[in-house]
């Protein structure tokens, strides 16, 4: 079995939203301020701090939502990838939150926004630059006005160090069928975040075991209810990474109110997961 660098799991700032509170909101759109905002609460910890803290879990991989980068100076850009440095965490992907390549009016002004954040994800180390690849209705139109332009967002990230990768979300990429379309069209040069969470049940689980086999990592999201975590959701949405072929890390996605700590929720999902790799042997000769 594949030993992965750094162990399997990694915790995207997104599960940590109301710990980190402020959220900066850079954007494509010029009307929009980049001024913070702290719709979840003012929160309760620094995202410097966040990699001694995921460290001290057993958790050394980091996602960073862009939102919650509280300065995009060089300064603090340094300091930040010295404490991933420091506590042996790897940082996995920077999840750039905004921009539609998809849109007729404002794909090529999104694009162009997003390919500085390339240098900005090099600087901290990143393996991965996840963006939205469009939200717009899949049209073959706007397919192909989204395939271009994250081509030409590959092409400017070739020597950085960065790949460019894309998630099954939103309404352009609705199904296997126009998720497999799109990495096709860029030739390798877009890589794939498969998210357990985007997709609708029962649909989802066949699409899982379909686009997974595409997927470098995987936002394994969990979904809650009243009793709190769904188990046989999540360990469906598990067994098609399985039959995929799946052999990547999991991003530990919690986005629930179900427990005051969000903590408590990410190290619950962590543990159903190590059980189910645990219990993978069992599964092969049953």
């Amino acid at each position: 079995m594949q030993i992965l660098q750094n162990g399997r799991f990694a915790v995207s700032t997104w599960s940590l939203h109301r710990l980190l509170g402020a959220v900066y909101g850079y954007s494509p759109d010029p009307e929009k301020s980049a001024a913070p905002k702290e719709p979840y609460g003012p929160g309760a910890a620094a995202l410097i701090d966040m990699p001694a803290a995921l460290a001290a879990r057993g958790v050394n991989r980091l996602e960073i939502c862009s939102f919650h980068l509280p300065s995009l100076e060089a300064g603090y850009i340094s300091e930040l990838r010295d404490a991933m440095r420091a506590s042996n965490v790897l940082f996995q992907t920077l999840l750039v939150e905004d921009g539609d390549p998809s849109h007729a009016g404002t794909g090529e002004r999104d694009v162009r926004w997003m390919a500085p954040w390339i240098d900005i994800a090099a600087s901290l180390g990143a393996e991965r630059m996840r963006v939205i690849a469009g939200k717009q209705k899949p049209t073959e139109e706007n397919l192909s006005r989204a395939a271009g332009h994250l081509n030409w967002l590959a092409e400017e990230a070739e020597g950085s160090g960065v790949r460019v990768v894309v998630e099954n979300w939103f309404d352009l990429l609705p199904s296997p069928l126009e998720m497999n379309w799109l990495l096709d069209r860029p030739e390798g040069k877009v890589g794939l975040n498969g998210d357990l969470g985007n997709w609708a049940a029962p649909a989802k689980y066949e699409g899982l075991a379909d686009i997974m086999r595409r997927a470098e990592i995987c936002h394994a999201k969990a979904d809650y209810g009243v009793a709190g975590l769904d188990a046989d959701d999540y360990r469906k949405c598990l067994e098609m990474c399985e039959r995929a072929g799946y052999a990547g890390p999991f991003t530990l996605i919690y986005d629930s109110p179900f427990f005051p700590d969000e903590w408590d929720g990410i190290l619950l999902q962590k543990q159903f997961i190590e059980d189910f790799l645990r219990e993978a042997p069992a599964r092969r000769t049953a």
